[in-house]
């Protein structure tokens, strides 16, 4: 049998072990209870991503799904060009191991659930636009002209409806130097790091404001300071122990976008 073949007839066995895992009954009634009659739709929306996502692939496919499930539980879809979740494969002890990262636009998803805030906001900032800081307010004043395309830095914002505001603002050095010492995976081919660069730096800037002046309900605080603690293993036990297999019908699934109307790196200083 030729190497071509050999993986092929493995890769293809792990999308079996994905479908048959999504077939348990205990993983079916998990899906119902976090996304309701969604859950046809974002069981196939994990199909979708495992299928293709040659990275994820070289992950035990029962873990792959068990991050998805964080991800249903928040209410957030994992369809990654939406850029409200991603799910990277990190390595450990050789092996490759998933973690859901919550993207920018998932962090302000969550931040609109607790309905404390008028205003949240997280883009680039170009070359020209920054003008000054006031060190002794924290406010930036980044009205200044555009001069060219090359972004400079990232900045988030927030309005309370109390009428409490704040800005935090970070230069590309910045950023890069930050997610260097703390993301695991920042290195890796894989990573939205290498991928996504910009949305991966304006998430930093906004998970630092919101982790140190913003109002966080529980499920903010869960996600800020629990994204690397990996419980999937656990949870996979408990399911195999006690999950019973029958067939799943993808029939009439309605589409991903769904989702997203669907109501809805250890800990780090960021």
């Amino acid at each position: 049998m030729s190497t071509s073949n050999s993986q092929l007839e493995k890769t293809t066995s792990k999308f079996d072990s994905l479908r048959l895992f999504l077939a348990k009954e205990t993983v079916q009634s998990q899906l119902k209870n976090a996304v309701g009659d969604n859950s046809d739709s974002f069981a196939a929306s994990i199909i979708d991503l495992y299928t293709g996502d040659s990275y994820l692939q070289n992950c035990q496919p029962e873990l792959v799904v068990m991050q998805a499930m964080k991800a249903a539980v928040l209410k957030l879809p994992v369809i990654k060009s939406l850029g409200f979740t991603y799910i990277v494969p990190y390595k450990s002890d050789g092996k490759l191991i998933p973690q859901l990262q919550i993207g920018y636009k998932g962090l302000i998803q969550l931040a609109i659930r607790t309905n404390q805030y008028r205003i949240i906001n997280a883009d680039e900032v170009y070359e020209g636009e920054y003008k000054s800081c006031n060190r002794l307010t924290g406010e930036f004043d980044l009205n200044g002209q555009r001069t060219g395309d090359k972004v400079i830095g990232y900045f988030a914002h927030f309005e309370m409806k109390s009428g409490f505001a704040k800005t935090l603002y970070m230069t590309k050095e910045q950023v890069e130097a930050h997610a260097k010492k703390y993301s695991k995976s920042y290195n890796q081919a894989s990573s939205p790091w290498k991928t996504e660069f910009d949305a991966m730096a304006k998430k930093t800037v906004l998970r630092g404001l919101l982790a140190h002046w913003g109002y966080l309900s529980t499920e903010m605080i869960d996600t800020i300071t629990n994204e690397d603690k990996d419980v999937a293993e656990q949870v996979l036990n408990e399911i195999q122990a006690n999950g019973n297999a029958r067939p799943m019908s993808f029939n009439n699934v309605p589409e991903a976008e769904t989702i997203n109307n669907h109501e809805p790196e250890s800990a780090r200083p960021f």
